[in-house]
């Protein structure tokens, strides 16, 4: 099950009620966990930090754990990165006359 856009989020026994904006009003959802939720702007109303909290961080210490301390196993990657490149560059626009001449250009690319 999924909820998305939603505004505001409730969780129950085994499930999840969402509430999203519709172009009706309001929509609640019921659904049973696990599910996939996305968020709305309005969700969750965002902290910013000031400048003195950002200071007052950039001087607390660091603390570093190894991963065998979190569970992790020990070994090697198993993914490996074999190639990366850039995407091929887009061909330029072209602006047609009508509506016919564009549907005649599509057809002769097989677009449609």
């Amino acid at each position: 099950p999924q909820g998305t856009f939603a505004s505001r989020v409730q969780l129950e026994a085994g499930a999840v009620l969402v509430e999203r904006e519709v172009d009706g009003g309001l929509e609640t959802l019921r659904l049973r966990l696990p599910a996939v939720l996305t968020a709305d702007l309005r969700l969750n109303e965002p902290r910013y930090a000031t400048l003195p909290n950002i200071m007052k961080a950039k001087k607390k210490p660091l603390e570093v754990l190894p991963a065998a301390e979190l569970g992790v196993p020990a070994g090697p990657p198993r993914l490996k990165v074999l190639q990366v490149q850039e995407p091929p560059p887009r061909a330029g626009g072209e602006k047609v006359e009508s509506v016919e001449s564009l549907l005649g250009k599509l057809r002769h690319a097989g677009r449609i």
